[in-house]
């Protein structure tokens, strides 16, 4: 049973559930991820690239579905060792005189999406790759040793 409509970030949920953890939040993604617009009123899709962040136990997977981009238009960048940013830029295709558009609707413009990592990452060990319009970029994670645990002697 759908409770909250589509139009609030696209989940649905049971509100009255109180366990369930699909609720709406209106703050979800404002402390980890950031978006930059372009500058110009252009509202647009592709500004807001999407991108899933996936953990697995040997790395965190970044996948950027970038249609029609080249991997010459993306930029993968770790800034200060713990922040990766993904940017990029479509261009807008050159008009030509004799054009008549009837309908201009694939989205042109800049976007940048930064992610904070977590410290148990491998940031020497990144590796990125387009194929078929989707970026993946891998990020290591480092191997957590357990601490060691020492049993001490009580005295009397």
């Amino acid at each position: 049973m759908s409770i909250i409509p589509s139009f609030f970030g696209g989940r649905r949920s049971n509100i009255f559930d109180p366990f369930s953890l699909d609720v709406w939040d209106p703050f979800d993604g404002i402390f980890n991820t950031s978006i930059i617009p372009t500058g110009n009123n252009e509202t647009s899709a592709f500004v807001n690239a999407k991108i899933d962040w996936k953990e697995t136990p040997e790395a965190h997977v970044f996948k950027a579905d970038l249609p029609g981009l080249k991997k010459e238009e993306v930029k993968v960048e770790l800034q200060e060792g713990k922040i990766l940013q993904i940017s990029g830029e479509r261009r807008r295709e050159k008009e030509e005189k004799n054009d008549k558009w009837h309908r201009v609707e694939r989205s042109s413009g800049n976007f940048v999406r930064q992610f904070r990592l977590p410290v148990n990452v491998k940031v020497d060990q990144v590796k990125a790759k387009m194929e078929n319009g989707v970026l993946t970029v891998t990020v290591p994670k480092q191997e957590v040793k357990k601490p060691e645990v020492k049993a001490i002697d009580i005295s009397n």
